[in-house]
């Protein structure tokens, strides 16, 4: 059985991904390393939205960030965050 902190640690996780918009910044991220602005332009989307979604990522620590001069680029934190992702996916289109 989950231990009280396992548990609500888990169920944070699942709520941030129970988020649309951050599902679709980890599915650009998972083709690679993005600034603010690149993610922006693939998503349609403001750069202080993505921004924004990004700041709660990577509370969760779903993503990474690492600084380049001016520019913050940003990658998915580890494998897990790619699998759990593409195991959501694979079931929601099996059906």
């Amino acid at each position: 059985m989950l231990k009280d902190q396992t548990s609500s640690h888990l169920a944070d996780l699942f709520s941030a991904l129970s988020d649309p918009t951050r599902l679709r910044i980890i599915s650009v991220l998972l083709e690679g390393e993005m600034n603010v602005g690149d993610l922006a332009a693939q998503l349609e989307m403001s750069e202080s939205a993505v921004s924004d979604q990004l700041r709660g990522l990577r509370h969760m620590r779903l993503v990474r960030s690492r600084k380049n001069g001016r520019q913050v680029y940003y990658t998915l934190d580890d494998d897990h965050v790619a699998k759990l992702y593409l195991l959501g996916l694979d079931h929601v289109e099996h059906g």
